[in-house]
């Protein structure tokens, strides 16, 4: 064991003695096998979880947050081996069962009763070829909890609860004809559907917007206090663990370097990573007296009194100019499959983006920013009164002729799992667009702008010969942006392009991709749900609600004077990362409208009115 776990804990820390341990990991160690070798993922790992009890397990990614919530699971590759320790989990009938040596049988029969897990990727954890409906009910079928009415009851209750409109419809779409945020939201309520006794989280909320993360929170603190479920939950938000967490374990590079309350961990941390993490921590309302977008502060850096972004060209004219995009999906039923209604997922919106400048779109997962991206991008079919870029139509383009536009406007996308190609190292994928393109004859000469794009990154450049799966989701996000800059397009999609990266990570990828605008020039429409990080980085920004903007306008009018009511909830839910300053949150508990029309319905072009310079907001206030 530890010298941190033999330590005699602080009384203030220790646990009531009431409290019943549900999971129990003691001097846990496991490595993996693969082509570089033996890689040590965890060393003499040593917690607990009680009855009742949420513990927020954070570190960066490559810590070895996940790799411990997998063993515990029984979910470790076939490359995994345990060199040592045990684990226990204490059912709800007071049964000790030995993890590490329990029979594969037993362990299926735990899993999703008594123990469930929130995956950290969604696409890759649900079952693209099964209605979402019919995976929600699949657990409580499968272990004879309910009969099958009763099944589709609750969770349609369960869809309900972490706010999903057009229940029937989700019910029974697929996977993949749902947002990142959808996806995640199934996810959560598909580890609800038994009342486990040990919920584990990884980053169940990564890809949730502010709104509907508070919500997903509330639900979590609900469950572990009306049924006493232990939780155990990942993530690198230190404002989401101040917000849910009793007690926090620090992980660093496979080890627990720090555990006691969330309250001694934010007011007295004690390691120097521990310390590093909380300094690290964007907070909102930093750049309430400041103009223009800024750097993160380093540790160990000072920021210079000239870090200022001011790229944004405002003089020149739109880089890109967009009039009544609008994205809609046909719904097919009947017989002969005919189209009888329409989600309506982007509705008639405009915008522009400037050279040299930072627009963030912000809003609930599913109101339509990810759509916008990907329609830009020629990925999903779309209908607009005119996009020009440099001033060109490029709407009436076919796709031959749109082909070289390609270079210029680039995308990183939301799940980095999802858009790496699992067969090619990541080297590869890297160099890929550069051969594509003419801008290496080889592999061995895109070999140095490869290594150079890594370090960029933050990763070392021999991980260029690793495959994706050997890294965690983190790192791979990280390789999705080095791809995206390979080109040194003119514009680069960020669809939630930080969201999966630890805080320390996310401020140098942040002052990276501000590195970038201002050597290159290059404009970013940053998609994102995280409001800190839109401060920091962005010149203006857009409100997204049902598929229309509803406000615009300079970041500091936008966040120092929110006009719109969905503006005002939106950033009235971003956790603060003080556990003192916990507040009992008021949810709108109304039915949430439906972006799904009848086929045929046509929806006004929304107005917009003028409540300061450059700064407009929607007539019709939702």
């Amino acid at each position: 064991m530890t010298q941190l776990a033999q330590a005699t804990p602080n009384p203030a820390s220790a646990p009531p003695q009431t409290a019943l341990p549900v999971l129990e990991i003691d001097d846990l160690s496991v490595s993996f096998s693969g082509r570089s070798g033996k890689h040590v993922a965890l060393k003499s790992v040593s917690f607990s979880v009680n009855k009742g009890e949420i513990v927020a397990i954070v570190g960066e990614s490559g810590s070895g947050k996940s790799v411990t919530s997998l063993a515990a699971m029984g979910l470790l590759a076939g490359s995994a081996a345990i060199e040592r320790g045990s684990m226990h989990f204490h059912s709800r009938h007071g049964q000790r069962h030995d993890l590490l040596n329990m029979k594969e049988d037993d362990r299926r029969q735990l899993r999703g009763r008594d123990m469930a897990m929130i995956f950290q990727e969604p696409m890759t954890s649900l079952n693209p070829v099964l209605k979402v409906g019919d995976q929600l009910t699949e657990a409580l079928r499968d272990h004879q909890l309910c009969d099958t009415a009763t099944a589709h009851k609750k969770a349609r209750e369960l869809l309900r609860k972490v706010r999903i409109a057009d229940v029937d419809r989700v019910m029974k779409s697929y996977p993949a004809s749902l947002s990142g945020g959808m996806r995640q939201r199934v996810m959560i309520a598909q580890a609800l559907v038994c009342e486990p006794q040990l919920l584990i989280a990884d980053e169940p909320t990564t890809a949730l917007d502010v709104t509907v993360q508070a919500r997903i929170l509330h639900i979590l603190r609900d469950l572990q206090q009306q049924s006493d479920t232990a939780v155990l939950f990942i993530t690198h938000d230190m404002g989401v663990v101040a917000e849910i967490a009793d007690r926090v374990v620090v992980m660093y590079r496979g080890e627990v370097v720090e555990q006691g309350t969330v309250e001694q961990i934010f007011a007295h941390p004690e390691h120097p990573y521990t310390q590093a993490l909380l300094a690290a921590v964007p907070k909102l309302g930093d750049m309430r007296d400041s103009a223009w977008p800024r750097r993160f502060p380093l540790l160990g850096q000072q920021q210079s009194s000239d870090s200022e972004q001011k790229t944004a060209r405002y003089d020149a004219e739109p880089l890109l100019d967009i009039r009544g995009l609008r994205v809609y999906y046909p719904i097919r039923s009947g017989i002969f499959s005919a189209v009888t209604h329409r989600v309506h997922a982007v509705e008639q919106i405009d915008f522009c983006v400037w050279p040299g400048e930072t627009l963030a779109i912000v809003g609930e997962s599913g109101c339509g920013k990810s759509t916008t991206g990907r329609a830009l991008l020629r990925l999903i079919q779309s209908e607009s009164e005119s996009i020009l870029f440099q001033g060109n139509e490029i709407s009436l383009m076919d796709d031959r002729a749109f082909l070289p536009l390609r270079r210029e406007i680039q995308m990183v996308f939301q799940d980095p799992y999802a858009s790496l190609n699992p067969r090619l190292t990541v080297g590869f994928t890297i160099a890929e667009p550069l051969l594509l393109h003419g801008l290496a004859r080889s592999l061995e000469d895109a070999t140095p702008r490869v290594q150079e794009l890594l370090k960029s990154v933050g990763l070392p450049p021999e991980h260029a010969r690793r495959y994706p799966h050997e890294f965690s989701g983190g790192q791979r996000q990280r390789i999705a942006i080095a791809r995206a800059m390979a080109l040194q397009p003119q514009v680069i999609i960020a669809d939630e392009a930080v969201s999966a990266l630890d805080v320390s990570i996310q401020d140098q990828v942040v002052n990276l991709m501000m590195d970038l605008q201002q050597k290159t020039g290059v404009s970013w429409i940053f998609i994102s749900h995280d409001m800190a990080v839109v401060e920091r980085i962005a010149n203006r920004v857009a409100v997204m609600y049902l598929g229309q903007i509803v406000e615009i306008g300079p970041r500091q009018a936008v966040f120092n004077n929110p006009q719109h009511p969905y503006t005002q909830r939106l950033l009235a839910s971003v956790p603060i990362a003080d556990p003192q300053q916990r507040s009992v949150r008021q949810f709108d508990d109304s039915e949430i409208p439906s972006p799904l029309r009848k086929a045929g319905e046509e929806v006004n072009k929304m107005t917009y009115r003028e409540v300061g310079p450059h700064h407009w907001v929607a007539n019709d206030s939702h």
